[in-house]
């Protein structure tokens, strides 16, 4: 393990965990350390985080904190709701999709500041090690990684608090007793493991809840709204023009309200292991149905069956950390391409958990009424071509029962 780091760049939230992280690494590798910390919508005030570093030694001009709430969504989570990715069937992937971003940042800021090193918080045993240094690697391949939690010794709650004690780290009374689970947050989605959520055959007491009431407690009066889209990407809300993180936001206060978007799930995380952790993605629950609501009446079948075929495939991708991969671009570029028309409103209904499109409308819509109402439709439509193409498609059916037959 090479110490040769002269600077390196930390994705730094301020709290615990990254601010033992911070000392360790100049006390460890004797280097200048430049904090980096992003506001992704998690909720937290961010300049406690500005003052702690200071504290910790770190220089003015090295202390680096950005808004980034309107790229997250705009080149992050947008994209990826134009592809429907859903990973192993539930999960919306909101802390995958925001890693990415996070380790851009650190590598635009260390060719900035002439770092040679970036180093992040994620532990051993999780997916979030793997997403950072593949993006790393792949934004800048010569970069050096350091994982504190692969190198140190600080295995254990007591180690890490004797070590923030001896260094004189700040720690807050919350934090001296063992956490009763691990909190990551951003404008998408919270999400909750580790500890009391650890034996998946238990329900998650009600306090891990943090982004959404339960559907019991919400309202007995469902909620109707109206989304517009242009080009696949939501625009409005009830006729009110908002920029991405902003019509996130608001679609996120709406789900609260409404009980939308709790997930208890039990993954296959990419290192090998299973993991139990509760979801709460209350806007971007709703903003999946009613993406698909548009897409029903604007994309042709088969790109709509061809995209739910790629579909699983790019969630993985992402999941696993490879949005910087050519792969991730090619089959983007694809997705994006399918959304050229994929321009009107849809009409939803949010009641006790649950998300119902009740309309749509688009000027590209390729639902035609006069071909499939029950009435005399004004579109020339002979009922006796379907028996030439029921028999056609019936032929090797047929040849494969005639088959059949014979041998039995």
């Amino acid at each position: 393990m090479s110490r040769d780091v002269k600077k390196v760049v930390l994705a730094y939230s301020g709290g615990l965990d990254t601010s033992v992280i911070l000392k360790w690494l100049q006390t460890t590798y004797n280097c200048e350390v430049v904090t980096f910390t992003a506001d992704l919508g998690q909720g937290e005030e961010l300049e406690p985080a500005r003052k702690k570093a200071e504290l910790l030694g770190i220089k003015p001009e090295n202390i680096f904190i950005e808004d980034v709430r309107e790229e997250f969504v705009r080149d992050y989570v947008f994209p990826m709701f134009r592809a429907n990715a859903v990973y192993e069937g539930q999960y919306l992937l909101g802390t995958s999709i925001a890693r990415p971003l996070i380790a851009k940042k650190q590598i635009e800021i260390a060719r900035k500041v002439g770092a040679d090193a970036v180093s992040h918080g994620a532990t051993g045993k999780g997916n979030d090690q793997v997403r950072f240094e593949l993006a790393y690697y792949a934004l800048e391949p010569e970069i050096k990684v350091i994982a504190p939690w692969r190198e140190w010794d600080l295995t254990s709650r007591t180690r890490l608090l004797e070590f923030a004690e001896t260094h004189q780290i700040p720690i807050a009374k919350d934090k001296r007793g063992e956490a009763p689970f691990s909190v990551d947050a951003n404008l998408l989605h919270s999400s909750s493991e580790g500890k009391v959520l650890e034996d998946p055959a238990d329900e998650a007491p009600e306090y891990v809840y943090q982004r959404t009431i339960s559907p019991e407690a919400a309202p007995d009066v469902a909620t109707t709204i109206t989304i517009a889209f242009e080009k696949g990407d939501p625009i409005a809300i009830d006729g009110v023009a908002l920029s991405p993180a902003t019509l996130l936001a608001k679609l996120n206060e709406l789900g609260k309200a409404n009980g939308i978007g709790r997930l208890d799930l039990v993954e296959n995380r990419f290192v090998g292991m299973k993991s139990r952790g509760i979801y709460e993605t209350p806007g971007g629950s709703i903003l999946l149905v009613a993406h698909r609501g548009i897409e029903s009446i604007t994309l042709d079948r088969g790109a709509a069956h061809l995209k739910d075929e790629l579909m699983p495939r790019y969630a993985e991708m992402i999941y696993n950390g490879f949005w910087f991969a050519p792969e991730r671009e090619m089959l983007q570029a694809a997705i994006d391409h399918s959304q050229h028309y994929v321009t009107g409103e849809v009409t939803l209904k949010l009641y006790k958990g649950n998300v119902s499109v009740i309309g749509r409308t688009s000027p590209y819509s390729l639902y035609n009424q006069d071909l499939v109402t029950f009435e005399e439709g004004a579109v020339a439509y002979d009922h006796r071509d379907a028996a030439g193409f029921i028999k056609l498609n019936a032929l090797r059916l047929r040849t494969y029962g005639a088959r059949a037959r014979k041998a039995g």
